[in-house]
């Protein structure tokens, strides 16, 4: 199942390539004529899409949010949000607004704080994702190998895991099949994104993984839509 990404920047959605945020322009797509995170999140609903996947820029870089425009989102089509959450209080504020809610690595601070979030919250409204870039884990706070946190994995026992290949985001570059048989052996379920193709859906199934995060290749028209 694909799940669409929409990367919301000011109150838009904006399109990028590899992470650079700086370099975003407003998303151009075949679901509707506007960049509107309204306008397209019910395009995509109306498309078949039963779950939408929303970074928040503006939020996960300190410098104002989105939330509010998420929440009205999330009355459409169930939100699964990226908003930098840290911490139980940032990561309870989204619940508010959103039916999921992603802790990356790239934005936690503490490995404290993300056990605390596990044994505090319904495990099936946190979805753990872990950040790629260069083939190294990206995490701005804290230093984590790829051995490490496999083993937080064994103990926490996340619902869902996301494997996020940054470097390959907006490239349809292929997937990272070395990075998704480093976690071959994790029971969670494996979500998917960066740089995916449609011929590549038919490998991630046969890796087990039937759920995808797709942005360029969807809505360029390219990938053909399997919500």
């Amino acid at each position: 199942m694909i799940i669409p990404v929409l990367d919301i920047k000011g109150g838009i959605a904006v399109s990028g390539k590899a992470g650079n945020r700086k370099a975003y322009k407003p998303l151009k797509n075949v679901f509707h004529n506007s960049p509107s995170p309204l306008k397209i999140a019910e395009a995509l609903k109306k498309a078949g899409a039963s779950e939408i996947y929303v970074a928040d820029l503006d939020s996960i870089a300190g410098k104002g949010s989105n939330l509010e425009l998420v929440g009205k989102m999330n009355l459409i089509i169930p939100v699964m949000l990226d908003c930098g959450a840290y911490d139980m209080n940032s990561f309870y504020n989204a619940t508010i607004v959103a039916n999921k809610v992603i802790v990356a690595t790239e934005t936690l601070r503490n490995i404290d704080e993300l056990y605390e979030i596990f044994c505090r919250v319904n495990p099936e409204r946190i979805v753990l994702s872990i950040d790629v870039l260069d083939d190294k884990i990206l995490s701005k706070q804290l230093e984590l190998d790829f051995k490490i946190l496999i083993k937080h994995l064994e103990v926490l026992r996340p619902s869902e895991v996301i494997l996020l290949d940054i470097s390959r985001i907006g490239t349809e570059k292929g997937i990272n099949k070395t990075l998704i048989d480093k976690f071959a052996s994790t029971k969670a379920s494996i979500i998917y994104g960066g740089g995916i193709t449609q011929e590549d859906l038919v490998h991630l199934r046969e890796r087990g993984i039937e759920r995808v995060l797709v942005s360029t290749a969807l809505y360029s028209g390219k990938m053909i839509p399997s919500f």
